[in-house]
């Protein structure tokens, strides 16, 4: 096709999927290089098409379309983004040429909510790219696209978010590599969005104001999120799945005592429990969101209605199957 270089046959449209996460435990820590564990949310998907229109009178023009209610602020937003995005991908893969390129992104994972929206939508953008121009890119090339997507989108960011849209298990996440977890047992992941959208950036600078307030108090978080993480590991590894309930309900005590909790999401982290779950907590950056529970499928109807009642304007289960390690 004129306009693209390199050996490769473009086609005339390109289709990229990826879908949400929730991060189990390991928020904020993350970032300073401790563990932390996610796992996928194959019910909530970005879907991207790319294609060529003749539109287009200059190098790099592009058109841009997120369907469903997106305030104009996002689409702009998202747009600004892609333009970014679509530049390194152009750069990674070598084409080249004066091409417009129409986008159409349909988005089902909630903004705001510390489920990877916007590492869920470049992923699926950067998917549909190579599709398009007929690239094969390599999980380590689709990762380093995303997480350049999601560093200028929010600073400097972990990579979880990048790896774990992608992810087909639950996995553990540290320094930019990955691996699947060991899960000894089985249960359910009820996910409870507020209904408020939270502010990660906000909550990195709050989080990191109290780290210079109070001297050691970085070494603490790190230490006991670092300590809760790996018990969690253990206790899925192990199929102790009451035990991977109560690291999950100290890690929100600690995130709440770090102010990143809300009025709602506390009440919706006492209604999980006295339902029955065996743990609960805020999961994602925190200052709204949603809330991740643990519970017997045989609680999961009583432990949903529960939270509904406490505020939950949506719920999502995510099951916890035993599988082996994957290595």
């Amino acid at each position: 096709m004129d306009g693209v270089s390199g050996n490769h046959r473009a086609r005339s449209v390109g289709v990229g999927r990826a879908h949400a996460k929730a991060i189990l435990l390991g928020e904020h820590a993350v970032v300073y290089g401790a563990a932390a564990l996610a796992v996928p949310i194959p019910q909530l998907t970005a879907t991207a098409s790319a294609g060529f229109s003749p539109a287009g009178d200059g190098e790099g023009e592009l058109s841009f379309t997120m369907t469903g209610s997106a305030s104009r602020a996002l689409v702009t937003q998202a747009s600004d983004g892609l333009r970014e995005l679509t530049a390194a991908f152009k750069d990674r893969v070598g084409v080249s040429g004066e091409l417009h390129l129409d986008v159409i992104l349909d988005g089902a994972v909630p903004t705001g909510r510390g489920l990877g929206s916007s590492a869920a939508n470049s992923r699926a953008i950067v998917l549909a790219l190579a599709e398009l121009f007929g690239r094969e890119l390599s999980d380590g090339a689709v990762f380093d696209l995303v997480q350049t997507a999601e560093n200028m989108a929010h600073g400097r960011a972990s990579g979880v978010d990048a790896m774990a849209v992608g992810a087909s298990a639950p996995l553990l996440f540290q320094a930019g590599r990955a691996r699947e977890l060991s899960i000894g047992c089985d249960g359910l992941f009820i996910v409870a969005d507020s209904g408020a959208a939270g502010s990660t950036k906000e909550a990195v600078e709050l989080l990191r104001a109290g780290f210079e307030r109070r001297a050691g108090a970085r070494e603490k978080f790190l230490e006991r999120a670092s300590q809760l993480t790996a018990r969690a590991e253990q206790a899925l590894a192990e199929g102790r799945a009451e035990d991977v309930g109560a690291q999950l309900t100290d890690y929100h005590d600690l995130l709440r005592e770090a102010g990143l909790s809300t009025e709602r999401i506390e009440a919706m982290v006492a209604a999980a429990l006295a339902a029955g779950s065996l743990g609960a907590k805020i999961t994602g950056g925190g200052l709204g969101g949603c809330v991740i529970a643990l519970t017997r499928p045989d609680q999961a109807s009583q432990v949903t209605r529960r939270l509904h009642e406490a505020g939950a304007v949506h719920t999502w289960v995510v099951p916890l199957r035993r599988r082996a390690e994957h290595v």
